[in-house]
């Protein structure tokens, strides 16, 4: 069925549509009111040029009915975790923020955690998207209150009871309401309440000094300090005890800032930014971005969005409060969050949209080069070695201007100094391996090199029959990136002022110092190879103990078994000197 036959039968029911590329990944997840209308409209009309560039690498969708609002927002959120679109806003890439987690036991523990849903009767405190200042509280807490640390409780105590952070329950009867008290006074620290705690280490401070137990003393201070960060005046945000979140976000060019705020104990315990590119409504990627932020963080008492939100999917969706304040203290936290993203936004989009538009008019360029609609993915291709000992290749992608790392490859080959070879083994063995694993294959295979590599990959492509664009990067006399040469063996010139030609230096000195990297790390760990490490009772040990005694490689050789007795045992002296006197000895590195 064409996509215009699918268009053209949609339902106007609510649902989830999933865009897919021609290699059939999944680019892009949307929920719908009404799927005929909202996934028709990628199609008609006018766009900015980020929708525009997602639209153009649409070339399927599937779409999943369901019977509410509700439910699409559900399955909108579990498929974006599923597949993991690269035009969809993904929450702080799937990391959940630590919490100092309270148990509910005879016998509380306090840790920092990251999982929150598992205990529904212990109390959390956070997030805090600094984790360091999480750690910093949880210090003060051990330092101060000698709360049981074993999960599972020994027979005998150990070495948190001797160092005073426990009080040990495992073999000491402890009276239960000594717990009861120190975990009201951590419930209290964590909410911000830290007068009684900082009267309290400034006596036991002001005692140590006048007893001259000044280390202590210091340890105090320290604690003070760290209360510091819980009781800071310029976090307090508002006079009553809630827990409360703020979310607002501020769009512009085709990028959007979401900022949250986290209010605990009416104090504003921290804050998350997130600044990406967006593809579609940016309404609908707020909601979208929140409800992942819940399904690994725990609920406030409340939520506050700003006015003009649809929030009637969220409301069903999330067991709290979720508010739209239209005046007063409330009111006031949404507008500040949405100053702070749009500040922030405005603050970064000068570098960032430097960045995008040059990596965005140097994939167009690249493109309309080599007469291509769009170019997305770049794999690129170079040999190293050096008379062809440890030859190698690397790979490095580059998906729309930008180094996808976690995709780069490297390769040992068996050509030696045959360039040539080496590159069409490398290249059958790639994409061999992605038919075999219906692997995503890139818009455009880079050669580095001329005519010669050019054909090389060109032979490799046809033998199996990939619809893949060839390419080869030209290097001048200095070695340096010069021109772009095409499957016909013509030079595109490539102006060294053009974004194209610092996008083609950029993905050159890339392959180039990634293979070369490894092909150094091969020789260097060959070179530290020795033929003592073929002698039986020889190790690093005693080559570093031989070298130190006779200086040269040389000397080992030549010494005697009484020599090299006066360093090894009798036996592994003789089986050295066998080694050198036999007449097919070589020379070796040491």
């Amino acid at each position: 069925m064409s996509l215009k036959d699918k268009l053209a039968t949609l339902p106007g029911e609510p649902g989830c549509y999933l865009m897919k590329n021609k290699a059939g990944t999944i680019i892009y997840v949307g929920k719908a009111k009404k799927l005929k209308s909202r996934v028709n409209s990628y199609f008609v009309g006018a766009h900015d040029h980020k929708t525009t560039k997602l639209v153009s690498q649409i070339d399927d969708f599937d779409y999943f009915v369901t019977a509410t609002e509700k439910e699409s927002l559900l399955l909108e959120i579990n498929l974006i975790k599923k597949y993991r679109p690269r035009f969809n806003i993904m929450f702080m890439d799937d990391k959940s923020y630590p919490y100092i987690k309270i148990t509910n036991e005879p016998y509380p523990i306090v840790k920092v955690v990251r999982e929150t849903t598992k205990d529904k009767k212990a109390k959390y405190f956070g997030p805090y998207p600094d984790a360091t200042i999480a750690y910093r509280v949880m210090d003060l807490i051990n330092g101060m209150y000698p709360m049981r640390k074993c999960h599972i409780l020994p027979k005998k105590v150990c070495l948190y009871y001797h160092l005073h952070q426990c009080l040990g329950p495992c073999e000491f009867e402890v009276d239960p309401a000594v717990y009861v008290t120190m975990r009201e006074e951590i419930t209290r620290l964590l909410k911000g309440d830290t007068k009684e705690l900082r009267d309290k280490m400034t006596r036991l401070m002001n005692e140590s000094t006048a007893q001259l137990n000044y280390e202590k003393s210091m340890e105090y201070r320290d604690y003070l300090r760290s209360l510091d960060y819980i009781s800071d005046p310029q976090m307090v945000m508002s006079e009553t005890v809630k827990d409360r979140d703020v979310f607002a976000y501020f769009e512009d060019s085709g990028y959007v800032a979401i900022q949250g705020l986290f209010i605990r104990g009416g104090k504003l315990l921290d804050r998350s930014l997130t600044v990406q590119p967006i593809y579609d409504d940016p309404d609908d990627a707020f909601i979208a971005y929140i409800l992942q932020y819940y399904q690994s963080n725990p609920l406030p008492q409340e939520i506050l969005l700003p006015q003009g939100e649809a929030i009637s999917a969220l409301t069903e969706v999330l067991s709290t409060h979720v508010l739209q304040p239209q005046r007063g203290m409330k009111k006031n936290q949404v507008e500040l969050a949405k100053k702070n993203a749009e500040n922030n936004l405005k603050q970064r989009f000068q570098v960032l949209s430097r960045q995008s538009a040059h990596q965005e008019e140097a994939n167009r360029l690249l493109a309309i080069a080599l007469h291509e609609k769009n170019i997305s993915r770049v794999e690129l291709f170079d040999n190293s070695h050096i008379q062809g000992q440890h030859a190698v290749a690397g790979m490095v992608v580059f998906d729309d201007g930008i180094p996808n790392r976690k995709e780069y490859r490297l390769f040992k080959v068996h050509s030696k100094n045959d360039d040539l070879a080496n590159m069409k083994e490398v290249l059958y063995r790639r994409y061999l391996r992605l038919l075999k694993e219906n692997g995503v294959l890139p818009d455009l295979i880079l050669v580095d090199g001329g005519q010669l590599q050019v054909s090389a990959a060109i032979e490799i492509r046809d033998l199996l029959d990939l619809d893949v664009r060839i390419a080869g990067l030209v290097k001048d006399d200095n070695h340096r990136t010069a021109d772009l040469m095409n499957e016909e063996f013509q030079l595109l010139p490539v102006p060294k002022e053009s974004p194209l030609f610092f996008l083609l230096t950029r993905m050159q000195d890339e392959v180039h110092r990634f293979a070369l990297g490894y092909h150094q790390k091969l020789r260097s760990k060959a070179q530290t190879k020795s033929i003592l490490d073929e002698v039986e009772g020889i190790g690093p040990t005693r080559k570093k103990e031989l070298m130190k005694h006779f200086k040269t490689f040389k000397a080992i050789k030549e010494a005697d078994v009484a020599q090299l007795e006066e360093v090894l045992p009798k036996e592994v002296a003789l089986r050295v000197h066998e080694l050198f006197h036999t007449p097919q000895d070589k020379e070796e590195t040491f």
